[in-house]
């Protein structure tokens, strides 16, 4: 015993007598890209904190910030391979595990041919430059349509829209908020998310800007948000009527001759035809849809359109629900009719640096159809909802094998118990993950990456949804410990394998350049490749030397290349180089919520979800000081409803859905609209196989395992997550 306590105390001091470093980085926690500052000695980080100097976040982080350590030290974050044997978990080593990998996948396809792999790719893989970088070539290797994504439980609408507009997939629009007059959001959360589809450092404190130089914000949602203490006004409004809302809005505007499109007038196709879609249009019949009285419709649509500059946005509430693609479509109609389309102070593009993803025409939409249910592509992607079915059911080209990416379909998928099912009777299935998780505990091989503290970074996505142009290399903290392997090594490891096994007679293909030779390529040829403006404190200095990543480097910080900018004709990739007002898919779709706008009023309670600041996805709950606190998993109801219904507040009560029921503790609250009751999203950490200690300790429940894989966007093939017909009884 005197022998390890000599032995500990001699660790220490050798810990003690290493220099004390300091490392500049982005928070890779959600989309805000918030600038830290961590200081390290040896294997240890001694702090995290905001860095004042980063020009994006000014300082600001938020309790995330602070839990990057939770994760690099996370005793439960797995560091070596494993693999399933008669039930139990064994080490196994690299070479071994991607060979076995490799040969399963590729057996299956000999034998039930190409469509027999499926694949996922989770939300964290938007924030790894190297996974970002080599999943395509994973796919190609693969070669299965039978791939999905994280996007269609989230933004996939915004971009179905963006492609069928504007002729790109990956064009985003964002709010240019530190210019904006007049804010109107729909189904956003920003002081829950930090901004999504919006990625600003400090979100709140560039609200109150808004209203500070004399603008204002309107927040129209079912739940009275965190967010709302940060706008001038917030309207209930019915889950799943956003479109008719905005049917409203674009029907006062024309009425009252308030359209000033400006310049898009010009640039846009169809004009004439666009205003006659809306002639079926009554204000009263909208307002009776939605909630949202006549007259405040009437009021918001004029100073919308009155305002010298102003933004409606739109995020997850209006995206994951029976309109998704049409809510965002609707939202365009309305930004174009303003003049605040792709003009200062209202909706506009990011110019990033490495910008390859926005330089030439990009996207897809319903070139083939999912097996089962006929569900649309679009950029080569099937609604994850497809996935639990398309490995259920029987028949050729059934689902046999799975490749998860840095995902947990079970707990961020509807109908989550049908995919705890589905993944069940695979005959193989490999998770490239460092989490033993309700979803990786299914696989027979789990292949663990470094963690985002040991590889470098560089956020290629969030940069192109920033509310700034900007960019930041960061080189990594740690050095990646001997025997583990970074994404980019395992994903390129693993398709090398699969190619050579698939062509065993190809001439080796030449060496892969690394993530850094690819992005310094694609800054050096985008477009401050031959110069660049650095934005210091309102004011821009010129260099005039090519943005590479050698320079990048000498800003730890980041570099701040400015503000957004007029876009428009360079980024219409529709044959005509014109803008797409009225696309044939968004018009018949109007034409269905036209018919349920003249149809009954349903009354049912609805479902809605809701994410929390620290624990915004299910990846965050292994970490106690994001999951301590009270119980974030409490059923809302408005207290009408608890009454008709017999509810308290911290009794118990049963909500049921097609799919299932949970037994949740109740919540009575004026902050939910009357008709709506609302359950978080990310928790049920109870299944068994899960090593995951704090988040077991705290398993709460998945609301999941009650929406409906069945209820999609028409259009889209989007999850619906909001608007779930339920009922709830006391327990």
């Amino acid at each position: 015993m005197l022998q390890v306590i000599r032995d500990a105390r001699a660790r220490e001091e050798e810990q003690a007598r290493l220099p004390v470093k300091t490392h500049h980085r982005a928070c890779t926690l959600c989309e805000a890209m918030c600038g830290v500052v961590i200081e390290t000695q040896g294997e240890q980080i001694l702090s995290i904190k905001g860095d004042e100097n980063d020009p994006h976040s000014e300082g600001h982080i938020c309790p995330k910030g602070y839990a990057l350590q939770d994760l690099h030290n996370d005793p439960d974050r797995l560091r070596t391979p494993l693999e399933k044997v008669n039930g139990q978990w064994l080490p196994i080593d690299w070479d071994t595990a991607l060979d076995k990998v490799a040969a399963r996948l590729v057996d299956i396809q000999r034998r039930h041919g190409p469509d027999s792999i499926a694949g996922y790719w989770g939300n964290p893989s938007s924030h790894n430059l190297g996974l970002m970088m080599a999943s395509g070539t994973l796919r190609k290797a693969i070669g299965t349509r039978n791939i999905s994504s994280a996007a269609s439980l989230d933004q996939m609408p915004h971009q179905l829209v963006s492609y069928l507009m504007f002729g790109h997939s990956q064009l985003f629009t964002i709010p240019d908020i530190d210019r904006t007059g007049y804010m109107l959001m729909l189904g956003a959360n920003p002081a829950a998310s930090n901004g999504s589809l919006m990625t600003a450092g400090d979100i709140l404190k560039r609200l109150e800007r808004i209203r500070e130089r004399g603008g204002k914000v309107v927040l129209v949602d079912p739940r009275r948000t965190e967010s709302a203490r940060y706008v001038d006004q917030h309207l209930f409004i019915r889950p799943g009527t956003d479109a008719f809302f905005l049917l409203g809005l674009i029907r006062h505007v024309l009425d009252m001759g308030l359209t000033k499109p400006g310049r898009l007038r010009e640039l846009a196709d169809n004009w004439e035809a666009l205003e006659p879609l809306f002639d079926g249009v009554s204000i009263e019949q909208a307002s009776a849809r939605c909630g949202i009285s006549v007259d405040d419709i009437k009021r918001i649509a004029e100073d919308f359109a009155n305002a010298e500059s102003a933004v409606c946005y739109g995020r997850m509430g209006v995206s994951t629900q029976s309109y998704g693609a049409l809510n965002h479509w609707l939202m365009l109609v309305l930004n174009i009719l303003t003049g605040n389309l792709d003009s200062p102070g209202g909706m506009m593009f990011t110019t990033p640096a490495f910008n390859k993803a926005q330089s030439r025409p990009m996207g897809s939409f319903n070139t083939y159809q999912s097996r089962v249910r006929g569900l649309p592509e679009f950029d080569s992607y099937f609604p994850a909802v497809t996935l639990a079915e398309e490995m259920l059911t029987p028949g050729e080209g059934q689902v046999r094998g799975f490749v998860c990416v840095a995902g947990n379909p079970v707990l961020s998928t509807p109908n989550g118990r049908m995919m705890d099912e589905a993944l069940e009777q695979l005959e193989f299935m490999v998770s490239i993950d460092f989490y033993l998780n309700e979803t990786s505990r299914h696989a027979d091989i789990i292949l663990p990456p470094t963690g985002p503290l040991e590889h470098e970074q560089y956020d290629i996505v969030f940069n192109m949804l920033a509310v700034r142009n900007l960019a930041r290399f960061s080189d990594p903290v740690f050095e990646a410990p001997e025997g583990t392997r970074c994404d980019w090594d395992i994903v390129q490891g693993l398709a090398q394998r699969i190619q050579a096994l698939k062509n065993p007679d190809a001439e080796p293909g030449r060496p892969m350049p690394s993530p850094e030779q690819i992005l310094d390529h694609g800054l050096r040829t985008g477009p401050y490749g031959k110069g660049f403006s650095e934005w210091n404190s309102g004011t821009p200095v010129e260099h005039e030397e090519p943005l590479s990543l050698e320079v990048l480097k000498r800003y730890p910080h980041g570099l701040d290349l400015g503000p957004m900018r007029p876009s428009f004709p360079g980024y219409l990739f529709t044959p005509d180089q014109r803008l797409r007002l009225t696309p044939t898919e968004l018009v018949t779709d109007l034409g269905r919520a036209m018919a349920e706008l003249r149809g009954d009023q349903p009354e049912q309670l609805m479902l809605i979800g809701r994410r929390d600041l620290r624990t915004n996805n299910s990846w965050m709950h292994n970490s106690q000081r994001l999951v301590k606190g009270t119980d974030r998993c409490a059923l809302l109801i408005n207290p009408t409803d608890a009454q008709r219904l017999g509810l308290v507040s911290g009794k118990q009560a049963r909500i049921m859905s097609r799919t299932g029921e949970l037994m949740v503790k109740v919540e009575v609250t004026a902050d939910i609209m009357p008709g709506v009751v609302c359950l978080p999203h990310g928790w049920g950490h109870d299944r068994e196989g899960v090593e995951l200690r704090v988040a077991q300790s705290n398993p709460g429940i998945s609301v999941n395992d009650i929406t409906d894989d069945q209820v999609v966007d028409v259009l889209s093939g989007n999850a619906v997550l909001n608007g779930i017909p339920v009922s709830v009884v006391a327990a």
